[in-house]
């Protein structure tokens, strides 16, 4: 037994510490296709205290760590550098109060987002972030990587639910930061140093999260549009008349010809559109919000911002609607060796930006397939490219469409983060003043460099690499 292991087991005991292959292979990779190496030991803390404790035994030793929740993230954060210590958090999934006067509930960072959902939803409550993995991604991994999801256009992203949060330090110092009102003005919001940080800052044990009262009634409605100028109507028509909009999802024609092949779906309408929006509402009064929401299409359909809608006739309905969007897993695995792309762009320049990117890559590349959606609400795009045999030619994808996403203003990552297949071109996305103020706050809390190392910031003077991380979807 290594120094390493006893002094490990003497802080969490024999039952989390553990070196067996079975174990350590799979907490050997994340969803991404980042390369997969196992880690030299798994470490499953119980506790808040116990996660600090490794912590410190870590940073005394100087073995680096990874920080892994429920291994759902698609930028290779969580995937183990060779040597790498794994700490899983899955077992702090202890629900440790909840305030059903207040709305709000205090949860340890590895409960998974679906057995958050289902226990407050029970209560009358209702936790508005969801995600597709939501039986496996964990709360402490939604604040880590700022999540987003379907419903930002009304709730807002994984930030603004967060009121106050636990944070454990590299050298076992921990943070105590559980505030649970929304206006708290005594001083610097630490917290907001880690949400977002891809767990290089600090290990998030425990939060404090805000409720919202549980809908009781959903509308959704599938629309065929001319234009995206269009969309961008119909989405300042659908904000300024219905306060229960929660999904606004844009799908190109490219995308939902490809959704209907790969995923057996028949044609919506009757002939083909340039544009397609699926629209969600939640309320709770299924009568009142219906005739709102078709009262509004229905305007849209008369001074032709719409060509034609469906509106969903029941949950069923609603379900078989939401089928086009939902096909992306297996769009994901069709085209795969692909290159995904998760980028934030501002309105105003998305419909510029995918007219030139479709140009470009269908010249460059004519033999793949180009695919475009997002949440148009909240300015996330996600781009589909493949399949590639050829890692060259997808990392040349990747510097065109970051780089057009650079000359747009907007950001290489929306929602996915930057992890490490994506840190090449974070200087894109940042500057060298913001990386250096990342890399000093990173040298304050972690001197050691132990936490989820060379991941997000990279030494300096690297980033103009040939070395691509192309293979890796984000």
């Amino acid at each position: 037994m290594t120094d390493l292991q006893h002094s490990l087991i003497a802080q969490l005991g024999d039952s989390c510490v553990s070196i067996d292959a079975g174990n350590l292979e799979a907490h050997a990779g994340d969803w991404s296709d980042a390369p997969r190496h196992r880690p030299s030991i798994l470490l499953t803390p119980r506790t808040p205290a116990d996660v600090a404790h490794a912590l410190g035994v870590l940073t005394k030793l100087r073995q680096k760590v990874v920080v892994q929740g429920g291994l759902t993230g698609l930028a290779g954060g969580a995937t183990p550098q060779p040597g790498e210590v794994a700490m899983s958090l899955a077992k702090l999934n202890a629900i440790e109060d909840f305030d059903r006067i207040g709305g709000t509930i205090t949860v340890q960072a590895g409960l998974a987002l679906e057995q958050l959902q289902q226990h407050v939803e029970a209560e009358g409550w209702f936790f508005p972030l969801d995600l597709g993995a939501r039986g496996s991604c964990q709360i402490g991994g939604n604040a880590a990587t700022n999540a987003g999801g379907n419903r930002v256009v009304r709730f807002g992203v994984m930030r603004d639910l967060i009121l106050g949060m636990e944070v454990a330090l590299a050298d076992g110092t921990v943070l105590t930061m559980m505030n649970k009102v929304t206006k708290n003005t005594t001083g610097i919001d630490l917290k907001q140093l880690f949400i977002g940080s891809e767990g290089i800052l600090g290990v998030i044990t425990r939060l404090v999260l805000k409720l919202e009262p549980k809908p009781t009634v959903s509308n959704t409605a599938l629309c065929a549009l001319g234009s995206f100028e269009a969309a961008t109507r119909l989405l300042k028509e659908l904000r300024r008349r219905l306060p229960a909009l929660s999904s606004f999802e844009l799908m190109w024609d490219d995308f939902m010809s490809a959704a209907m092949r790969t995923g057996g779906l028949k044609a919506p309408f009757a002939t083909r559109s340039p544009v397609y929006v699926l629209v969600e509402t939640l309320g709770a009064s299924e009568e009142s919000e219906r005739r709102a929401l078709e009262e509004v299409l229905a305007f849209a359909l008369e001074n032709d911002i719409v060509d034609d809608v469906i509106v969903a006739q029941s949950i069923e309905h609603a379900r078989q609607l939401w089928a086009y969007r939902e096909t992306v897993g297996e769009l994901l695995s069709h085209l795969k060796p692909h290159a995904a792309f998760d980028v934030g762009l501002p309105m105003i320049e998305t419909d510029r930006f995918v007219t030139a990117m479709k140009e470009i890559l269908s010249a460059r590349f004519p033999q793949q397939t180009h695919l475009f959606f997002g949440h148009l609400g909240d300015g996330n795009l996600h781009l589909l490219s493949g399949p590639y045999a050829d890692a060259a030619a997808m990392h040349e994808v990747e510097r065109i469409v970051y780089e057009g996403v650079q000359a747009a203003g907007g950001c290489i990552s929306a929602e996915h983060g930057i992890g490490v297949v994506k840190q090449e071109f974070l200087h894109l996305s940042r500057s060298s003043a913001e990386t250096e103020l990342m890399r000093k706050l990173k040298g304050l809390l972690d001197p050691c460099g132990i936490l989820n190392d060379s991941r997000v910031i990279r030494e300096q003077g690297l980033h103009d690499s040939g070395a691509g991380s192309a293979s890796a979807p984000h």
